[in-house]
């Protein structure tokens, strides 16, 4: 998920009334659902390596178990400078530093759990395991997770300010984001049912319903079967829908198994992808190999071509007529 949803969930979880726990309360919860993603700090986009962005500082256990007290100590030495100072703090609140680790905790683990909702995954045992876990239940930048927290916040703040009940606008509206997701997770796996029965002998080895970004309800699947790379549209008015041919990853072919980990970056991207894909084509001299990730490899969204950040090309050279003889280079 962006970092506004993780910081809604925690500004939410705040005014839900786990702000009042201890001073820098807030801080705490909204730092801690952002804290995990410190990891695109050390090298790393948020595009091309992502086998490292959502490993182990978004893992249960790794990065949830030391981040949290890491977080809590920091704002316990600033809010030690700021009393040393003579600050005042509006809240009036106490400083309880086991509330602090404890809210820390609370801020950190909502990143991984909302990670996980979407189809880029999340290694929730890193670093002791490197399998991604995915469910299909939220796109990743989910406008109605922002109208809902935005709203619930936005009411809870002007209740607060006029001294009414402000707790009671956040806790609905995150009840409300927990039941969207509970609806999508049922329809992501209604499609995914609907599409299984409707392929001959579907038995796929790996399988994403993945959400449009506003119409919530539909959902683009794509499956991996024996080498073999199948998709289908589905909603619950339409059912399964645009139903392609299956066609091949290419990722057995001994050429381009040797280019896929050619290049630092795409060893980083293909500890990454679950759903490799290539796309060979024959040219001068030489075979340009296009990987992506099938889980996104259409290039549309909503319907609309766009330029697919996935994208890694790497050109082979070819022996054969009118070129150049390399000794590196595939039987052409």
């Amino acid at each position: 998920m962006d970092n506004l949803t993780h910081s809604l969930t925690g500004w939410a979880l705040g005014q839900a009334g786990l702000k009042t726990k201890s001073r820098k309360g807030l801080a705490a919860l909204i730092l801690g659902a952002n804290m995990p993603d410190l990891d695109v700090f050390f090298g790393h986009s948020c595009w091309i390596p992502l086998a490292t962005h959502r490993g182990v500082t978004h893992s249960l256990l790794g990065g949830m178990i030391w981040l949290p007290p890491v977080l809590a100590g920091l704002l316990w030495l600033l809010d030690r400078w700021q009393v040393h100072r003579g600050a005042e703090f509006k809240s009036g609140l106490p400083m309880h530093f086991g509330w602090l680790v404890a809210l820390c905790y609370i801020g950190a683990i909502t990143h991984p759990l909302l990670d996980l909702q979407t189809t880029y995954a999340v290694q929730l045992l890193s670093p002791f395991s490197t399998n991604w876990f995915h469910t299909e239940s939220l796109f990743i930048i989910d406008l109605w997770v922002w109208i809902a927290l935005g709203l619930a916040i936005w009411l809870s703040r002007r209740r607060e300010k006029a001294d009414g009940d402000w707790i009671k606008p956040a806790r609905a509206g995150l009840a409300l984001v927990v039941g969207y997701i509970g609806v999508n997770l049922v329809l992501s796996a209604q499609a995914e049912r609907q599409v299984v029965r409707a392929v001959p002998n579907l038995q796929p080895d790996a399988m994403f319903a993945g959400l449009e970004p506003l119409q919530f309800w539909k959902r683009e699947v794509v499956w991996r079967q024996d080498g073999m790379i199948g998709r289908a549209n589905w909603s619950p008015f339409a059912g399964v829908s645009d139903l392609s041919s299956p066609l091949p990853d290419n990722m057995r072919d001994p050429v381009v198994r040797a280019a896929a980990f050619s290049t630092d970056e795409l060893r980083t991207f293909m500890r990454w992808s679950v759903m490799p894909v290539a796309r060979v084509e024959r040219v001068k001299c030489a075979l340009r190999i296009t990987f992506n990730d099938g889980r996104f490899g259409t290039g549309r969204i909503m319907g609309r071509e766009v330029r697919n950040p996935f994208n890694h090309v790497v050109m082979v050279p070819q022996n054969g007529a009118g070129c150049e003889p390399r000794a590196d280079a595939a039987a052409g």
